[in-house]
């Protein structure tokens, strides 16, 4: 939620903390509604925002791009546009061939976390986040959120961070890099933008110090892969990146997770602490808020609107396609007023769900045609504003000359679903899988094709209990002619672990 609303007209806003030995959840409510679900384990924890001194594994002049090793299960992929060599050098992009070689020492971030049978996606510009800035060692530039509106507000505090950078600390002259100015920061002082310019100062010479640490006394094929920083465990990225004045309170159900939280509030963002409190009673706090009922329905394909109309959800690994249907709602003076109340409920709906899912890269969707170009403009207008309230940055092309709108969510992590979720064994991803009759089909196909090669006894059919009724039932006549053609018997077995699809045949 953007932080220039004022505390009378923001929303109700709770952030609910839920911790277990193998993970934490965090659920973001608004007037009682899920707005946002992250969660954190401790068997796949995120990587997008540490640092790494990893060794260059190949370097692929033809993609301008190299595999870097930093330890993970997968090399991880640095383009050279993602090099600060290059970014410093302004339009001219030198080739990547001339700036890496394999074996070579590099210190890089992740600004992507692996996803799908991609490895992670890296960056040398490091950028190290604090409560009210973000410090970009290699960056001489100041800059500032977008969601800071008041122009005097943004000037003042251009200015004073520019100051207060050209300090250092300690009487010490400045140590160079820039800063970016976060949303949160709207009406700091000085002393606490000073605060946070030195921590981020001496978490960045603590990396150095780690990564010199690595390459001290080792030859140059000798050295491995090390993790120097880590990004805050989501407990505390929580308070970092989530919390804020409107933020009515924090509620946590884990007295130690509670505690460390605590203690951070204390050291970095005192305001804060007055709004934790434990959560206690006999009902868990996620029940309590209906939580978890809201992630399954997010989990669903198909998403109702209360007017009767529905979205449909389908992702892919190329794009998230979304289509939106009247169903059976019928409302206003005739049938284009319907479709325009319907494509305007679902701006509001879709941007939740988009946040809610954490959909990210390429999306398309597929609104209910309309003839009136007011309409569509009123549409479009609804749903950017409604994408204000998401911190992950969005981008509205309009509709096309198709009638789509195109849109794009920066991507940093997995969606809700491939987070929660996996392929179906039975139908490999697909959403679908054959019918009992075409696998009856298939097998009887198959038998034809091995009585001209072998020559066994008989033809033993293990299969699923739908595919084994309808072969002994409608299917029968087809199967006994086919075993006078063969002229071998054939029987049937069900085999009840088979899915749909499964079946074997074994020649006996």
């Amino acid at each position: 939620m953007s932080p220039e609303c004022s505390m009378t007209d923001a929303p109700k806003e709770e952030i609910l903390v839920s911790t277990t030995s193998p993970e934490t959840r965090v659920a973001l409510i608004q007037q009682g509604v899920l707005k946002e679900f992250n969660l954190d384990r401790q068997a796949s924890r995120g990587q997008v925002g540490n640092i790494y001194a990893g060794i260059v594994n190949r370097v692929l002049p033809g993609m301008q791009s190299a595999f870097i090793d930093i330890g993970l299960e997968r090399s991880a992929f640095l383009h050279v546009t993602d090099l600060w060599q290059c970014r410093m050098d302004g339009h001219k992009t030198t080739p990547i061939e001339k700036l890496l070689y394999p074996g070579q020492p590099l210190l890089v971030q992740v600004i992507k976390d692996p996803i799908g049978s991609k490895g992670a996606r890296l960056t040398t510009q490091i950028s190290i986040a604090g409560r009210m800035l973000v410090y970009l060692p290699h960056d001489p530039h100041i800059g500032i959120a977008q969601r800071i509106t008041d122009e005097t507000e943004r000037n003042r505090l251009l200015e004073r961070v520019k100051v207060l950078a050209a300090q250092g600390h300690d009487g010490k002259a400045s140590e160079g890099g820039g800063f970016i100015i976060r949303t949160v920061a709207e009406g700091a002082e000085d002393e606490v933008l000073m605060a946070d310019i030195q921590y981020l100062r001496r978490r960045w010479a603590q990396i150095l110090e780690a990564a010199q640490a690595n390459a001290s006394g080792k030859p140059a094929g000798s050295r491995q892969p090390e993790q120097l920083y880590h990004e805050l465990p989501l407990s505390q990225r929580v308070l970092r990146d989530m919390a804020w004045a409107g933020t009515q309170s924090i509620i946590v159900d884990d007295p130690e997770t509670l505690a460390t939280m605590r203690t951070f509030c204390q050291t970095y963002m005192p305001n804060l602490e007055e709004k934790l409190r434990l959560h206690e009673g006999s009902r868990s706090l996620f029940d309590l808020y209906q939580v978890d009922e809201e992630v399954e329905r997010a989990l669903a394909r198909r998403v109702p609107l209360k007017s009767g109309g529905y979205l449909i959800f389908d992702q892919t690994e190329a794009l998230t396609t979304i289509d939106v249907n009247t169903g059976g709602y019928i409302s206003g003076r005739n049938f284009d007023d319907t479709v325009f109340r319907t494509n305007l409920e679902a701006t509001q709906t879709l941007a939740r769900q988009l946040q809610l899912r954490n959909l990210g890269g390429i999306i398309i969707v597929d609104f209910i045609d309309m003839h009136s170009a007011e309409h569509r403009e009123t549409v479009l207008q609804s749903l950017r504003s409604a994408l204000q309230q998401d911190r992950t940055k969005t981008t509205v092309n309009g509709f096309s000359s198709l009638g789509l709108v195109e849109m794009t969510r920066k991507r940093t992590r997995d969606s809700l679903e491939r987070m929660l979720c996996e392929p179906c064994t039975a139908c490999h991803g697909k959403g679908t899988i054959k019918t009992a009759r075409t696998v009856c089909y298939e097998i009887m196909r198959e038998i034809a094709r091995e009585a001209r090669q072998f020559d066994p006894k008989e033809f033993r059919i293990l299969a699923s209990q739908q595919v084994i009724d309808l072969l002994l039932d409608e299917e029968s006549p087809h199967l006994a002619i086919l075993g006078e053609n063969v002229g071998k018997p054939i029987t049937l077995h069900v085999e009840p672990a088979y899915a749909q699809e499964d079946y074997d045949i074994i020649l006996a």
